[in-house]
């Protein structure tokens, strides 16, 4: 499949790009991309959440009335559960939420998610280009060439550029990852996701091996 490839000013160039069918016209597979996903989501959790249970909250072991007689429910020490100040029954503990999946799947959700973006019309190719100085202004201005100020937008260049980075970093919609760190979760996350004419060989590379 080819596309067109636009310069910063929004105008058309007589340049193409030709998409390797192989990455981004497959049939996409659902489930590998809800793994991934989930994966992803599953990463970022810190699971640092912690409560106490009624062996580690501080207060008297003593029982507080005697077994039998009173005509009320037996009752323990005042750290337990059904007690306020009480211990946590079965409470939170910290705890590791990440989990593995194979390569292949995650290759498969990548392709999957690119094919989804190309089938809706999603993806622009631009020419290469960078900024002599980091310049927030200058990036929003390529947005709104393209109607994607108010949009989500992930543009994706092949290497390191600072100055592209700190522009779009004050955008809140806005967002640039390396064609080495794209994943399944910001491909689908974008509305329109971006690409430098130079960084679609990298992607296809990455998604080849």
């Amino acid at each position: 499949m080819e596309l067109a490839v636009y310069n910063i000013d929004g105008n058309k160039t007589s340049k193409t790009v030709d998409l390797n069918d192989s990455i981004f016209g497959i049939e996409p597979n659902d489930h590998a991309i809800y793994l991934d996903v989930k994966q992803y989501m599953a990463n970022k959790r810190q699971g640092t959440h912690a409560t106490k249970q009624r062996n580690e909250v501080k207060g008297s072991t003593r029982k507080l009335r005697r077994q039998k007689g009173t005509g009320a429910a037996r009752i323990g020490d005042i750290k337990s559960p059904v007690l306020r100040g009480g211990g946590n029954a079965f409470g939170k503990k910290p705890k590791d939420y990440s989990f593995k999946i194979n390569k292949k799947v995650k290759k498969l959700a990548r392709k999957s998610a690119l094919t989804y973006k190309v089938k809706d019309n999603n993806v622009l190719v631009l020419e290469d280009f960078t900024f002599e100085s980091p310049k927030t202004k200058s990036y929003m201005e390529i947005l709104e060439r393209f109607n994607m100020l108010d949009k989500k937008s992930l543009l994706v260049i092949p290497g390191n550029d600072r100055n592209i980075f700190l522009s779009s970093r004050n955008i809140p919609k806005a967002r640039v990852a390396l064609a080495s760190d794209i994943n399944t979760y910001e491909i689908l996350d974008a509305q329109h996701l971006v690409f430098f004419e130079s960084s679609i060989k990298e992607v296809e590379n990455l998604l080849l091996k």
